[in-house]
């Protein structure tokens, strides 16, 4: 068996704090190995996949991004894990690029900083293109394994159109139900044969307790008022508002690797596309993959951020 990897390898991350919209986020931060405080390094913000939190794939990538000399700071938006917010597993494009605007914030007020971009993994992918489209603070993207999403896309997923009607008339349901008695209707986020579940497919890394499934701070749930914001998700239509210069790793054998090329395509600045090799899911822990990636990525900073 392939080694996996997970965020506890080197040294231990930081967990720090810092305000963003009506709440407060959590993030783990890993310093260099020979981290000196008089010296400037790139700094980037890591999110993972929907619902995940930031000891799976997201502080795989920091640590691993750490070990090339980055800084790096992997979050838990805000409703998931240690972060704060009333509205738990709610998948929310808006709050997230907030989210990720305040974790620049933190990370450009540091003295050891030259520059600050962002690193997003599968649906952060996405959302990475929402922040930069808005937020001059990012200095460079990159994506791994990206989830780049169109409500068109969303359709053809959930096979039907009027599924994705009654999918959306769900989510307005469970919101009033929220705003009248604060109570989150939820459920399962990952299933491979369970319908009802938000994604339905094999979904190894999460149902796997030797992998993501195994995180003990993530829970395999999705808030059903996301519904709405879930299906409007539309990462695509960001994309020619993106200057800052993007990297951009996939697969043909990754989720949806045309619309990778098509959001390649859209970017308006310097842009990069470096297809390799492995299914979608070797991307999050799988030690080859990773670091093949992780190597990629790292150079794009380095070259890019200072």
């Amino acid at each position: 068996m392939s080694e996996i990897l997970n965020d506890k390898r080197g040294s231990s991350p930081l967990t720090v704090s810092f305000a963003s919209g009506d709440s407060f986020v959590v993030g783990h931060l890993y310093l260099p190995a020979g981290y000196k405080p008089s010296k400037k390094y790139p700094a980037v913000a890591v999110g993972g996949s929907f619902t995940s939190v930031k000891e799976q794939m997201g502080g795989t990538y920091a640590a691993e991004l750490a070990a090339r000399d980055i800084i790096a700071l992997a979050i838990d938006y805000r409703n998931y894990g240690q972060s704060g917010g009333t509205k738990r597993q709610y998948e929310d494009p808006a709050s997230k690029a907030e989210d990720f605007s305040a974790a620049l914030r933190f990370l450009a007020s540091r003295s050891d900083v030259s520059g600050t971009g962002l690193l997003g993994i599968c649906t952060s992918g996405g959302n990475v293109l929402y922040t930069a489209a808005q937020d001059s603070e990012v200095g460079a993207v990159a994506t791994v394994a990206g989830f780049f999403s169109e409500p068109s896309l969303v359709a053809l997923i959930k096979k039907a159109p009027d599924a994705v009607e009654r999918l959306r008339s769900d989510g307005q349901r469970a919101r009033k139900h929220f705003e009248e008695t604060g109570e989150i209707e939820t459920i399962l986020a990952y299933h491979n044969t369970d319908q009802t579940a938000a994604s339905v497919s094999p979904s190894e890394y999460y149902l796997d307790q030797s992998r993501g499934g195994g995180v003990r701070a993530w829970r395999n749930a999705f808030a059903v008022l996301a519904w709405e914001p879930w299906i409007d998700f539309d990462p695509v239509s960001k994309a020619a508002q993106v200057t800052a210069p993007t990297l951009i790793v996939h697969s043909q054998t990754a989720a949806f690797p045309d619309q990778a090329l098509k959001v390649h395509g859209l970017l308006a600045g310097p842009k990069e596309i470096y297809w390799t090799s492995g299914k979608h899911f070797d991307f999050y822990d799988q030690a080859e993959k990773v670091q093949e990636s992780a190597d990629r990525v790292a150079e794009h900073f380095r070259v890019n951020l200072g």
